[in-house]
């Protein structure tokens, strides 16, 4: 007997999309299965969100663990393995986990988000957690009294981030690239431009990291002078500069990718260019704006598309099955 199981649904992630796409496909009353390795996502970990209809302040973990509670509550099962591959298998598809775990599918929804960008600097990783970050509000608190702590980004997390680490150390460096902000929300470079302990650098990056071994990120180094400064004596460094969407499994199976943004295309059924195989979330071009709401809508519309996948698939397997005819019966010879 195969130990390969069968579901009518994978879902890749753990995130707003997925646990959306899992909601309405556990409604559609078909097998599915959520299988990622993160919870949450990037809202889990986004701090305090205040623009989610219905919640209005409320923890980005919190609101992803109402979401994970739902789709509990209706019996939907999660295996704790990150998805490494995805293959054509008749009219469906082999899915195989990190941890080995194969699963046939009919559909899939893929929403697994992005992976966080990296300065890509010596001694980055091994600082990684002693003195280097990738996530503000999950480390804020730890710089609390601090003298100085950084962060690297121009869009909405870099400033968010910067505010947030204001409340705990006494001087917080804002660093971006480009010589002015474009990205942020207004709302949320007001709040900047009212947090007197946030120093804002411009034109400006960091090329290397100061430290040690034993002591870990102790400064940086800066493309250009700052008040006279090539270097800056920090405690910590937050690393805001955006994401880029993973791609591996979509180039696995071959999905068209928008040349422009790099994203996983999608039409307006979360459709990708492979039939039987959908995407939702960060990872695609279906919207500009990247944010839960967005995210989660994504997922319901995947699960739609799925579920009709579901059914076409059924009906053809039933149609391709030879009849049995009317008053015949099965003899076996000795």
């Amino acid at each position: 007997m195969s130990d390969i199981k069968q579901v009518d649904v994978l879902i890749a992630g753990q995130g707003a999309a997925a646990f959306a796409a899992g909601l309405y496909s556990s409604r559609y009353q078909v097998e599915t299965l959520i299988v990622g390795e993160q919870f949450g996502g990037e809202t889990a970990i986004g701090g305090m969100i205040e623009n989610y209809p219905g919640q209005p302040d409320i923890d980005g973990f919190d609101l992803m663990m109402k979401f994970k509670e739902q789709v509990d509550n209706l019996g939907t099962p999660t295996a704790y393995s990150n998805l490494k591959s995805v293959t054509k298998n008749g009219d469906a598809f082999r899915a195989v986990l990190e941890d080995g775990t194969e699963i046939d599918a009919i559909s899939v929804i893929l929403a697994v988000g992005r992976e966080r960008r990296k300065l890509n600097l010596p001694n980055e990783e091994e600082w990684t957690g002693n003195g280097v970050s990738y996530c503000s509000t999950c480390d804020a608190p730890l710089y609390r009294n601090k003298a100085a702590a950084a962060v690297v980004g121009g869009g909405n997390a870099a400033v968010e981030g910067a505010v947030l680490l204001a409340k705990y150390a006494k001087v917080v460096y804002l660093i971006y690239r480009r010589e002015k902000f474009t990205r942020p929300e207004p709302i949320l470079l007001k709040v900047l431009q009212q947090t007197e302990n946030v120093k804002v650098l411009f034109s400006t990056e960091v090329t290397e990291l100061l430290g040690s071994e034993a002591t870990g990120l102790t400064g940086i180094r800066l493309s250009k002078p700052w008040e006279g400064q090539d270097d800056l004596t920090v405690d910590g460094l937050f690393v805001e500069a955006g994401a880029d969407p993973r791609l591996e499994v979509p180039n696995q199976l071959g999905l068209e990718i928008n040349p422009v943004s790099g994203e996983v295309h999608v039409d307006k059924g979360l459709n990708t260019s492979v039939e039987g195989i959908y995407a939702a979330g960060d990872l695609t071009d279906g919207t500009e704006l990247k944010q839960t709401i967005t995210a989660a809508a994504q997922g319901a519309t995947a699960a739609l598309s799925a579920y009709q996948n579901v059914l076409k698939v059924k009906s053809m397997r039933q149609t391709a099955e030879p009849a049995t005819p009317v008053g015949s019966s099965s003899v076996s010879a000795d």
